[in-house]
């Protein structure tokens, strides 16, 4: 099993159960979003942690669910990332781009302080 999908009252959270997102794993990742925004989920978690590599297509399945997250007026929360993985989103500067909480917590609260 490649992802976790968990529906709870106000977000979906995601799980990546692979250490690598990549050419792989993207592309069922995105299929995942599209379904999870088709079913009227507007705000959507992505937890990383188990994550230890990422490439241009995972990125590009991120990118994917931040705009499928603002074209609903939800909010996209990335969380659970490793120093490499990091790394890769500042060098992308997608940082600057995304939602990202240091914790599953800091995610939780990002969504709800949307939600006022």
């Amino acid at each position: 099993m490649e992802f976790k999908i968990e529906k709870l009252k106000n977000h979906t959270l995601i799980q990546v159960l692979e250490e690598k997102l990549d050419t792989h794993i993207a592309p069922t990742l995105k299929s995942e979003l599209v379904l999870v925004s088709g079913n009227g989920e507007k705000n959507i978690i992505l937890d990383l942690s188990k994550c230890r590599y990422c490439d241009s297509s995972g990125l590009s399945a991120i990118l994917v669910a931040n705009r499928l997250c603002k074209n609903t007026n939800g909010i996209f929360v990335l969380t659970g990332l490793n120093d490499a993985v990091e790394r890769l989103i500042t060098i992308s500067q997608l940082d600057t781009v995304l939602n990202i909480a240091g914790s599953m917590d800091e995610a939780v609260s990002l969504i709800a302080e949307s939600e006022s």
